[in-house]
């Protein structure tokens, strides 16, 4: 019996790694994107909605407004470029919309961002 309880408590604590995981993540997308940006499909604020990102062209979606450097940076983004865009947006798309946003040194914080994206949200 206490085989069972104990096989029980370790499978419903390894179960909830991922979504604490997942929870860091919207935790970080919070505090560093959600000011300008949700991951709501269709949902434009002051930024893009970030819904799908990954594998989508920089500056397609038809109902926001980008930039012209962003619309012409010829990016498909990933995580890497996300993670490089993160990181410096200036330095990947210059003349980009996302000022006063300078980005994010903290590698271990992009990932954390980088992966939520990459869940969809």
């Amino acid at each position: 019996m206490k085989r069972h309880i104990l096989a029980a408590v370790l499978v419903g604590g390894l179960a909830a790694t991922p979504v604490l995981a997942q929870n860091d993540g919207q935790t970080a997308f919070n505090t560093s994107c959600r000011t300008c940006h949700t991951m709501k499909e269709g949902d434009n604020r002051l930024g893009p909605n970030l819904a799908g990102i990954v594998g989508r062209k920089a500056g397609s979606l038809p109902d926001y407004n980008y930039s012209s450097s962003m619309k012409q940076s010829g990016i498909t983004w990933d995580a890497a470029t996300l993670d490089q865009f993160i990181a410096n947006p200036d330095q990947v798309v210059s003349g980009n919309n996302m000022k006063p946003y300078g980005g994010i040194t903290d590698a271990a914080q992009r990932k954390t961002i980088v992966d939520f994206l990459q869940s969809g949200g």
